[in-house]
């Protein structure tokens, strides 16, 4: 059965635990800012990274995540910095992206992603919240919630860079370019006043004018800061920095979380020492395990090219289609993308579509060829399959009857990279906020 705590404030019940309260948009986006201002005094105040010194103080528990992707790694890590005994159980770990088997891991999502930050605006604030039907009060709290979940990540990759990690971790920053050929009103309202002060957009933030469009289809542009990583030199960051920490791994399939509960019921033996029982998992699987309905892939075809490109670029289509890149940095090219098919199962690239997709983009961005150049140079097709959930991503916790307490986090889409610290810290207080509360009603 789902759990709220108690011990844990409205911010985090509204963000993390129930997507689709029926609160006013006004209240969710103050409750959103709020959160975002505490979580980030939190963290730069207690990250033993910020010293470079692993916090050895006696633990507060021990945890399993089940998964290595970026939510599964940054969860990890996030509970480490916060003095948890971190273990990881994951079918797939990362590794060198050419060394990936691009059939047989498939689904294993966050060596094939695109990795950047898209700073997706919210909805403005309604004249009249009480007239928004309930679907469209949840696509506000929705919005509102992932573009929280943004602003922690991006806060995150600026601390990698003042630690100067950032070229260890394969960050990039650079300008952000979007093109919108049928903009919404969340995108024609936004001003610079209002990215800056409204949505607390770091950086800087500017509307294009008509005349930097690349043709005359494109209604609506911008231009801002964000950033981008290499994915596996990202992912394998992340590992070591867990390693690092004390953080154990075990490379094993699980089928449900009770059985991580089953495999840690009493002390395990491994490394040359004593892994504790398990107090709690984090199910961070993309899927859900298989048992979640709502989960659904979505099929995602990109190229990467050799040629590097000074911004991530997007272009957003009249018919629904995407035209955008991502710098991977590093000399290691460019992917150029791409598709979102949902249920979509088919693992083989298509020819014609990577065609399809290349010369869109050399058309809309056409400085990304050098000089006396006329195409782009692919280098491999990539196909992936993104976990996507209906109505969002599951950032709750659960009570798994016979078995323990699960902080389930997972169904990000293509937007895992982006929200993936934000969703870390949202991992951390709920499993604080229920071991705390489970800690306390022994006493």
């Amino acid at each position: 059965m789902p759990l709220k705590f108690p011990s844990i404030t409205t911010t985090t019940s509204l963000l993390f635990l129930r997507p689709y309260h029926s609160l006013s948009f006004t209240r969710t986006l103050s409750f959103i800012m709020s959160f975002v201002q505490r979580q980030s005094a939190v963290y730069y105040s207690t990250s033993p990274q910020d010293s470079g010194i692993i916090n050895m103080s006696k633990s507060k528990g021990h945890v399993v995540v089940i998964g290595a992707g970026v939510i599964g790694l940054s969860s990890a890590l996030a509970l480490l910095e916060a003095n948890y005994t971190t273990t990881i159980l994951a079918k797939d770990l990362p590794a060198p992206f050419e060394s990936i088997d691009p059939r047989g891991q498939i689904n294993y999502t966050s060596p094939w992603g695109g990795a950047h930050n898209r700073w997706v605006p919210p909805f403005p604030a309604p004249s009249n919240p009480s007239s928004l039907s309930p679907a469209q009060q949840a696509e506000h709290a929705l919005r509102n919630r992932e573009h929280a979940l943004s602003l922690s990540t991006f806060q995150r990759m600026q601390h990698f860079r003042s630690q100067n990690l950032d070229k260890q971790a394969g960050i990039t920053f650079l300008k952000g370019v979007e093109y919108l050929e049928a903009p919404g009103e969340e995108y024609t309202s936004l001003t610079a006043e209002r990215a800056t002060q409204e949505l607390n957009l770091p950086g800087s933030f500017r509307v294009l004018e008509a005349s930097e469009f690349p043709d005359d289809k494109v209604r609506w542009g911008c231009e801002y800061d964000t950033w981008c990583v290499n994915p596996m030199q990202y992912c394998l960051f992340l590992l070591g920095q867990v390693i690092a920490r004390g953080g154990k791994v075990f490379k094993r399939e699980v089928r449900s979380t009770a059985e991580v509960f089953q495999l840690f019921s009493d002390a395990v033996k491994e490394f040359g020492e004593t892994v504790p029982k398990a107090d709690a998992v984090v199910n961070a699987s993309g899927v859900g395990l298989g048992d979640d309905e709502l989960v659904f892939p979505t099929r995602g075809q990109t190229c990467l090219v050799a040629e590097p490109c000074e911004a991530t670029v997007t272009r957003q289509n009249a018919d629904g289609s995407w035209t955008f890149c991502v710098p991977r940095g590093f000399g290691a090219g460019t992917i150029i993308g791409g598709t979102k098919e949902p249920d979509n199962w088919d693992p083989k690239p298509s020819p014609e579509v990577r065609e399809r997709l290349l010369r869109s983009f050399e058309k809309t961005h056409p400085k990304i060829l050098a000089e006396g150049k006329t195409q782009l140079t692919p280098v491999r097709d990539i196909v992936g399959r993104r976990p996507t959930r209906k109505g969002g991503l599951r950032l709750e916790g659960e009570v798994v009857n016979g078995a323990g307490f699960v902080m389930h986090a997972y169904g990000l889409g293509g937007r895992g990279y982006e929200l993936s610290w934000g969703v870390a810290e949202g991992v951390v207080e709920g499993i604080k906020g229920y071991l705390e509360k489970e800690r306390g009603s022994r006493l």
